[in-house]
């Protein structure tokens, strides 16, 4: 049976391309085990095969693609990586520069007292035995992350979460420190499968043969916008990608749990 391709192309041209990854795909060698599989060697082996098929490579091999930025292993979404040194710079100048506008869509425990809040917490990253970030006043870096309450169900929200700067576990983290850790989160959060029955109010099914909605990080990078690293460029390029299934069904329960349209349009797929 052939494997189902763990990431799809959302767009390419000479200077980049955008990957829309499923969770559970780490976007480079992870520190802690680079044993497992990863996104930048699956495009670097998908590119090979252009040239090995005769095909017209859309980069010249070899050649790794440059990584600009990268998300969580377990966190689906958009990830940007550069085909030439010259868009890798200027991607990493936008990214550091905050020219980047990145969005998430999450589901979160509990329900905010605010519709709109802003997290500042500084954080620290590597911060404990478990390797996670935590807040540290005293010597952790600037981080900002703004977050909207798009629709709650139960004792579950849906978050819209927009960070500012780039640190490791940055929405994780603020989430935690703000009571809201995001659903199926084994590091700041319980780490269960998230069911029907725990936020449906009446669940009249049976608890024995019950599935979780959802077993991994409720966390999506769904939009990115960035300006194009061209050098004619100057216009600002924007992608999305729609929840992954598995999300987006939980999501879908949640809207008729709550009985109202959360207003996620096309990324619900």
């Amino acid at each position: 049976m052939k494997r189902t391709q763990p990431f799809r192309v959302v767009f390419e041209d000479g200077d980049i391309v955008v990957v829309d990854k499923m969770a559970g795909l780490a976007v480079l060698a992870d520190r802690w085990d680079d044993s497992k599989e990863r996104l930048d060697e699956l495009l670097d082996a998908m590119y090979a095969g252009d040239v090995a098929e005769g095909r017209s490579a859309r980069i010249p091999f070899p050649h790794r693609v440059f990584v600009v930025h990268r998300i969580d292993r377990d966190t689906s979404g958009l990830v940007v990586f550069a085909k030439t040194s010259e868009a890798h710079r200027a991607l990493s100048a936008s990214f550091e520069t905050r020219k980047v506008e990145k969005t998430y869509i999450c589901v979160v425990h509990g329900r905010p007292s605010w519709t709109e809040t802003n997290c500042g917490l500084p954080l620290r990253m590597d911060g404990d035995r478990e390797h996670r970030t935590i807040i540290d006043k005293a010597m952790g870096k600037r981080s900002s992350t703004d977050f909207r309450v798009l629709g709650v169900a139960g004792n579950l929200a849906l978050l819209e979460a927009s960070p500012e700067t780039g640190r490791t576990h940055q929405i994780r983290a603020h989430l935690a420190a703000l009571g809201h850790s995001i659903v199926c989160d084994p590091l700041y959060g319980d780490g269960k499968p998230l069911l029907l029955s725990s936020f449906k109010r009446g669940w009249r099914g049976d608890p024995f043969e019950e599935r979780p909605l959802l077993s991994r990080l409720g966390l999506h990078a769904a939009r990115l916008a960035f300006p194009s690293p061209s050098a004619e460029g100057g216009d600002t390029l924007r992608f999305s990608a729609p929840l992954a299934r598995d999300l987006a069904s939980l999501v879908k329960q949640m809207e008729k749990a709550a009985g109202e349209d959360f207003g996620l349009g096309d990324l619900l797929g």
